[in-house]
């Protein structure tokens, strides 16, 4: 897509870039047909990231001094206009991925992001309008026709200084989700939480938000975060973390040394997120998978680990009891469906490349765990990625000499047992069962799946072969 840039004073430090200039249109329309008395500033995270070289697909464009009706009517002149919230003042243009809105006042009359009394204001200025926004590096205005920043609370100082501030502290805690924004932001940004917001963050109240709302800024934090364990550091810090028992009960979980010499789970698990921010799949789905398993591989080891009789520590089944806690952790979230199924195979396996060469396993281990993975969306491929962050996620020496040689080993074997590395294609159906006069049933299902074992066994018969042996193997039972 072509960049615009409007036009600009060459004295400013760094002129904002638009990806489209029709938001330069439009914002000099409305300043010419007001009479210069309106004014259409790019706000928000679009500036903010502009600055920090990000790209950024969303832009989001508040109007001063013209009201909601006539901005409509203004906007129908480019296009047809879709109402995105007009009790927050924000509509969109058609086929235009930006938002216009309008300044408003925000009075807090009860819990949650929903207990607010809205009231657009085109008579606010940037500064007034600007002082409900969390975060200074938030409140920054551009205007597209003069090239000038309208910067009243220093956000373009903070971001040079890697420094996140509260824009208003008396505003702030309004919204207890914020303090999760911060995190998201510090694991994104690489930036640091002043002293003032910290203390800010340690009396919120995350009870008061929706579980959905939670999700997003924890999906934010893992995909997106360049350093995961600084936004999660920061929640333990403040004291968020306990909000999510699952989580905290990490901390302080000992390790055996052998094994984990860096120290107990909590640190274990974050020096393997920050791994896996490095490893992270491009796709969108097994991306946010991956990096949730990353989170909850060892999730069971709370549960589960004990000092045995010879004194080692040990955590048996960890991976088992760690499905379950990381099944409930993110049913907590209101996680789609299919996202906790893949979290959970990736938590029940994530050891599987590493004990899959240790114990000799043969071609219908590897086909069956394929199968499995297909089965939520998922292949080898993620499960690999994850075992390499849990393998480097730690201080032994092969993790600090980058090495993994069963992560090696587990790829040859997967080729070699696999086509492609992906879980073999089901040579019997069921309407080659039906072909054979089988009617469906219990029985049905069980010669299906002996048909796949046989297959994932290594027999290469064709497929009435399979089906012949199956039902030899199933008999009558």
């Amino acid at each position: 897509m072509a960049e615009y840039l409007c036009s600009h004073d060459s004295n400013l430090q760094r002129p904002l870039v638009l990806m489209n200039d029709l938001i330069c249109q439009i914002a000099r329309t409305i300043n010419t047909d007001s009479g210069g008395r309106a004014r259409a500033l790019v706000v928000g995270g679009y500036v903010r990231d502009q600055l920090l070289g990000i790209e950024s697909p969303d832009v989001d464009v508040e109007v001063f001094g013209m009201g909601f009706s006539d901005l409509k009517a203004l906007l129908e002149t480019f296009g047809e206009v879709v109402a995105v919230g007009q009790v927050f003042g924000v509509m969109r243009l058609k086929g235009l991925n930006v938002d216009f809105s309008l300044p408003r006042e925000d009075n807090k009359i009860g819990k949650g992001h929903k207990g607010f009394d809205v009231k657009c204001n085109p008579d606010l200025s940037f500064a007034q309008a600007a002082r409900r926004r969390d975060l200074t590096i938030n409140s920054i205005g551009y205007d597209p026709l003069t090239g000038e920043y309208i910067d009243p609370f220093n956000g373009r100082r903070d971001l040079s200084s890697r420094l996140l501030r509260a824009t208003d502290s008396a505003h702030f805690a309004e919204d207890p989700l914020r303090g999760l924004r911060v995190a998201q932001f510090i694991a994104r940004l690489e930036m640091d939480a002043d002293k003032s917001l910290k203390q800010l963050c340690r009396g919120l109240d995350l009870s008061e938000v929706s579980p959905e709302r939670i999700y997003l800024e924890f999906k934010k934090l893992l995909d997106k975060g360049v350093k995961p364990s600084s936004g999660f550091g920061f929640l333990l810090e403040v004291g968020l973390l306990n909000f999510f028992p699952d989580l905290a009960a990490l901390v302080g979980v000992e390790q055996d040394s052998q094994w984990h010499p860096e120290g107990d789970v909590w640190t274990h698990t974050m020096m393997v997120l920050d791994e896996a921010a490095l490893l992270r799949p491009q796709t969108g789905k097994q991306s946010l998978a991956f990096m949730y398993g990353a989170l909850c591989h060892d999730l069971g080891k709370a549960a589960t680990t004990h000092t045995d009789t010879q004194g080692r520590i040990r955590s048996p089944a960890h991976d088992a009891e760690g499905v379950v806690i990381s099944e409930r952790f993110l049913t907590t979230l209101k996680a789609p469906r299919e996202l906790i199924a893949q979290v959970g195979m990736l938590v029940k396996y994530h050891l599987a490349p590493f004990l899959f060469i240790s114990n000799g396993a043969g071609p219908k281990a590897y086909r069956r765990l394929a199968r499995r993975l297909v089965g939520v969306g998922l292949d080898l491929r993620v499960l690999v990625l994850l075992a390499t962050a849990d393998h480097f996620g730690r201080m032994t020496p092969d993790a600090l000499a980058r090495t993994f040689p069963e992560q090696r080993d587990f790829m040859l074997a997967a080729d070699r047992y696999l086509e492609a590395g992906q879980a073999p294609v089901d040579l019997v159906r069921g309407r080659d069962l039906l072909a054979r006069g089988l009617a469906p049933g219990p029985r049905f299902g069980r010669i299906l799946a002996r048909c796949r074992e046989l297959q994932d066994e290594g027999f290469s018969e064709e497929c009435e072969q399979l089906i012949t042996r199956a039902l030899v193997d199933v008999g009558n039972v």
